[in-house]
């Protein structure tokens, strides 16, 4: 009749994470993870996460939005899964996991924070145009896992973030799976600020870590950073982008950044949702 679950949150990016290695929870109810991850009257976060098992890999992390759809993976959730995960003993504090989007490495560090290992970036579309009401944009695109416009301003206080937000994620350009939007401005130093609007959460998201990897990249394909990079998110913290050396498998994107316990508590489902229990 109860669903315990953790509330954590990566970069102000928050997630309730459920143990679900004895594979109760009833992941194909969307109406459910819709419920529970509302603000005001459910647990309220921008996205679930399971942590079940796998046949090859450590563990295997599977992410539903707050709209209850799944999507392919979540690099702030990542992280998160990988604290909880070692914390739990149920991976080691170096661990392999297997997402939608393909198999992610993360090291739990010991203040922490987690440097995760990402998919190879793919689809890449650098100095393209898009048309959004009647204005010309110029955009860059990369999958970090999951899809990611990239849109370099020159000042990110000034930007129509749910306006043209959501004009390029549901743009026919990127139809029909639609896409995520970052608007990216270079900031002191090595340092880029970025704000997001996510799919999913259908607004903007306090950090969205692929989105802040498809930032760091694009910078850097530009030349207009170099690798590591440091990335401020639109909640203030500040995460780390590099390309580095991973033994035999060569360089690999990371993402580092913290991964932060709320609290734990466990979830009474309404009387609708009894009938899973």
């Amino acid at each position: 009749m109860n669903i315990d679950f953790w509330k954590m949150h990566g970069a102000g990016n928050d997630f309730i994470l459920i143990d679900d290695r004895e594979g109760g929870f009833p992941a194909d109810d969307p109406q459910l993870i819709a419920e529970m991850a509302r603000r005001r009257t459910g647990i309220g976060s921008e996205g679930l996460i399971l942590i079940q098992r796998s046949g090859e890999a450590d563990l295997r992390m599977r992410f539903f939005n707050p709209d209850g759809g799944e999507v392919e993976m979540c690099g702030n959730g990542a992280r998160c899964f990988a604290r909880l995960a070692f914390d739990l003993g149920a991976a080691p504090r170096a661990m392999e996991f297997e997402t939608v989007a393909g198999r992610l490495g993360a090291e739990v560090l010991e203040d922490g924070s987690v440097r995760l290992r990402m998919t190879e970036p793919s689809g890449w579309v650098l100095d393209g145009r898009l048309e959004v009401e009647g204005e010309e944009l110029r955009y860059d695109f990369v999958n970090t896992g999951v899809p990611h416009v990239v849109l370099t301003v020159e000042d990110l206080d000034d930007v129509d973030l749910e306006g043209t937000g959501a004009a390029v994620r549901y743009h026919p350009q990127f139809a029909p799976a639609g896409t995520n939007v970052n608007f990216m401005q270079g900031c002191d130093g090595n340092t880029l600020c970025v704000r997001t609007y996510e799919r999913g959460v259908e607004g903007e998201s306090g950090a969205c870590g692929t989105g802040i990897v498809a930032c760091g990249l694009t910078a850097a394909r530009h030349g207009l950073t170099s690798l590591p990079v440091t990335v401020r998110a639109g909640s203030g913290d500040l995460l780390e982008v590099d390309r580095r050396e991973e033994n035999e498998c060569g360089p690999r994107v990371t993402l580092t950044g913290p991964a932060v316990y709320v609290y734990r508590g466990r979830w009474r489902p309404s009387p609708r949702q009894n009938k899973h229990f």
